[in-house]
């Protein structure tokens, strides 16, 4: 059983805590490798820094529910919101090992590396079949349930994939050594200080 009170408060202090844990959709289940934290108002890189929308309202709470977004309108990405109600703080899922359901999850991504099925946001969510729809979802006993795991292995940090603002800031947790763990990739356009701040 999941303990949710360890899964609340700031993003960057939960990533890690999530590593371990195990996300299931039906018959296929992905223990997480990698995440990133996004810290809502006070984080330029999060999808909440400019205020609740429709598109974040989830971001802002209760903690528990699952935030997924389009990743260049066509990728599903998805989030853990670990925020207490009225901040936004999420921690992204970033790469995980299918550890049940691994002919459905080959199914899904023919022709691939049994280490490369959930080796990536969008990948993970691929594997899953976790779709734009399962945003909301409460993750303790909703069609995707987030179940409780260990981290194997020393916890590293470091920059977050991808992002041109606040790319430099240590919220990026993964497992060490684990061959499902997404390689790393600096944004060509990376900004390390936003003007804003």
């Amino acid at each position: 059983m999941t303990d949710w009170s360890d899964l609340v408060g700031p993003a960057e202090e939960v990533a890690p805590r999530l590593l371990g844990y195990v996300l299931r959709k039906g018959d296929v289940a992905v223990r997480i490798t990698e995440v990133e934290a996004y810290a809502g108002a006070d984080d330029p890189g999060s999808h909440a820094y400019r205020g609740r929308t429709p598109r974040t309202d989830v971001m802002f709470g209760p903690p528990g529910r699952l935030y997924c977004y389009l990743s260049y309108g066509m990728h599903v990405c998805a989030n853990v919101v670990v925020g207490e109600p009225g901040t936004a703080s999420a921690v992204l899922l970033r790469a995980g090992e299918v550890v049940d359901g691994l002919g459905v999850a080959r199914s899904r991504r023919p022709g691939v590396l049994d280490r490369q099925l959930a080796r990536g946001p969008a990948l993970l969510c691929r594997t899953l079949d976790v779709t734009l729809e399962d945003g909301g979802t409460w993750l303790a006993g909703g069609v995707v349930r987030l179940e409780q795991g260990e981290a194997s292995g020393p916890v590293m940090a470091g920059p977050r994939t991808g992002l041109r603002l606040a790319p430099d800031r240590p919220w990026r947790f993964w497992l060490a050594g684990d061959p499902t763990v997404s390689a790393y990739r600096r944004h060509p356009r990376a900004v390390s200080h936003h003007p804003d701040l």
